[in-house]
């Protein structure tokens, strides 16, 4: 893109967005919350997970984590959904998250000895992810956007079971896929697609309004640790520690087969799109997602071929972001005090 056609409108204050966040923390997706939850512009409705990068009892009580580090009050409501994709066993991102989905915080103690991060408090919804998003997009017709940071599981559970409610969802702006870029589980394969492709197809085949935030915008969104600490140390209280506990371990994973000494900010960039959809430059894109290929299952396709891209675009597709001003609502975001 010539760089005349970049939007470069600084940042404006938009109507309060209310929305539901479906997430498997995760450390990006933690940075995520923390962006979403220190957000005026959003009124989140409530947060579901999702198993992903560690199994859905572990991304619930980080959900529970993050809320207390911030003393979130009212909390939204918190529900608990799938424990593994619809069709294939977890493949948890130990790797990449550590054990507990969070660079494993429990390692962290006080100069007395006791934990840095307590187990956190919290009580769930008495309804079930799936049931609760039906219930809120159910009762406010159009006025729902559901941003989802891990496998789409919980969301093509909740076409499958109905499909006239999911309808009536306002946007679902979703972080997933790889359309021009590698993978980054496969060499074709982003991880919340390979995770659960199956319920990929299905919400990208369902007709609902999807803005997709694949790796070819949210892998150009790089925060170096140096920046990490220039923003977050001079702030001096817990969640600002939090944030680099959580992000030690990533950051010696980036560099070592990144290259780059820093975090990628994935699922925080899907967050900052609906803060501020001019951040990014989207495509309607005919996308498709492989199921059954024997080394591009969870590729997700995209038919760029004018006139024939099966008869209509099934997302609206990011593919040229404005890194450098969304660094800046990140960082002025998460720092942002309660």
């Amino acid at each position: 893109m010539d760089s005349q056609e970049r939007v470069s409108a600084p940042h404006s204050r938009r109507p309060m967005t209310r929305v539901i966040i479906d997430t498997d923390p995760g450390i990006d997706d933690a940075l995520a919350l923390f962006l979403a939850l220190r957000s005026p512009e959003l009124h989140i409705e409530a947060i579901t997970t999702v198993a992903g990068n560690a199994p859905v009892d572990r991304c619930t009580r980080n959900v529970f984590q993050v809320l207390e580090l911030l003393h979130v009050d009212p909390r939204p409501a918190v529900a608990q959904g799938a424990a593994r994709p619809l069709e294939r066993a977890l493949r948890p991102a130990v790797e990449v998250h550590g054990e507990d989905g969070l660079g494993t915080l429990s390692r962290y103690r006080n100069p007395d000895g006791g934990p840095r991060y307590p187990e956190p408090r919290g009580s769930l919804a008495t309804v079930g992810a799936v049931d609760l998003i039906l219930e809120i997009v159910g009762r406010s017709p159009g006025e729902i956007t559901l941003i989802t940071l891990g496998p789409l599981t919980n969301v093509a559970q909740a076409i499958l079971r109905d499909r006239m409610t999911m309808a009536k969802v306002g946007r679902v702006v979703s972080m997933g896929g790889a359309v021009l870029v590698p993978g980054n589980t496969s060499p074709v394969a982003e991880f919340n697609v390979a995770t659960d492709p199956e319920a990929a197809r299905i919400v990208l085949t369902a007709g609902l309004p999807v803005t997709l935030v694949p790796l070819d915008v949210t892998e150009r969104v790089r925060l170096s640790a140096d920046a990490l600490r220039t923003w977050v140390e001079p702030l001096a209280d817990l969640p600002a520690q939090f944030l680099l506990d959580c992000t030690a371990d990533l950051i010696v994973f980036s560099e070592t087969w990144e290259g780059f000494k820093g975090i990628i900010l994935h699922d925080p960039l899907t967050v900052g799109v609906v803060l501020d959809p001019d951040l990014v430059k989207t495509q309607p894109l005919h996308v498709q997602v492989e199921t059954r290929g024997e080394i591009t299952t969870g590729m997700t396709v995209a038919d760029r071929r004018p006139l024939r891209a099966g008869g209509r675009a099934t997302a609206d597709v990011a593919l040229d972001v404005d890194a450098d001003r969304f660094l800046t609502l990140f960082m002025e975001g998460v720092c942002r005090r309660s």
